[in-house]
């Protein structure tokens, strides 16, 4: 199963991606490759930034959410993680799990964060995909051999945004897509009772 290869290692570089809600939207632009990799340089440094802080676990999730939504495209990852579910929900449905994913990935993946204290993430390349940029990156934690985690960049929502992340070729968002859909499973296919665990943090 996909998320059992998320280790300690996967498991930091995932909330690396896991963090980022909407900024204020801007002006269409051009995409450039110069410019995804601008944007993969700047979630790493307001993420060390943040630890740097020394602030309590509980505002730095704060923090980790505000970048999460800031430089991820949070509506197509909720939509994307939810699958099929996501076409039977209805547009406040669809509004409230975006809202509760976003804190769900925040606070699952944001909680590691200070294992990635005085590591390093180099942008390697990145090349032109079909939906926008596949940024390469080579990461290295302490006390651990460097590995690669690909960020994948769009500017489809008007700005470059992420939207999914691939760490030592496990894919981010359909790891996420099959935990969400055993925990919306367990609850009977009840995403009402699923927004409502994901925002209390009770989510197994």
């Amino acid at each position: 199963m996909q998320s059992n290869h998320l280790n300690r290692r996967g498991f930091v570089a995932t909330g690396i991606a896991g963090l980022a809600l909407s900024a204020l939207p801007l002006p269409a632009f051009a995409q450039t490759e110069a410019s995804a990799k601008a944007l993969v340089v700047s979630v790493v440094d307001d993420i060390n930034r943040v630890i740097a802080t020394g602030k309590s676990e509980k505002s730095m999730l704060r923090d980790f959410e505000k970048i999460f939504v800031q430089y991820a495209d949070v509506p197509i990852m909720a939509r994307y993680v939810l699958g099929a579910d996501g076409r039977s929900a209805s547009p406040s449905q669809l509004k409230q799990f975006t809202k509760a994913f976003q804190g769900y990935i925040s606070n699952k993946y944001g909680r590691r964060f200070r294992e990635f204290i005085g590591g390093e993430v180099t942008v390697r390349n990145a090349r032109k995909i079909k939906a926008g940029y596949e940024v390469r990156t080579s990461v290295k934690l302490q006390g651990s051999s460097p590995f690669e985690v690909t960020f994948l960049v769009s500017d489809k929502s008007g700005r470059d945004k992420f939207f999914n992340m691939f760490i030592e070729g496990v894919n981010m968002l359909l790891t996420e897509r099959t935990e969400v859909g055993a925990m919306l499973d367990a609850r009977g296919g009840d995403l009402n009772r699923l927004i409502k665990d994901m925002n209390r943090n009770k989510v197994t």
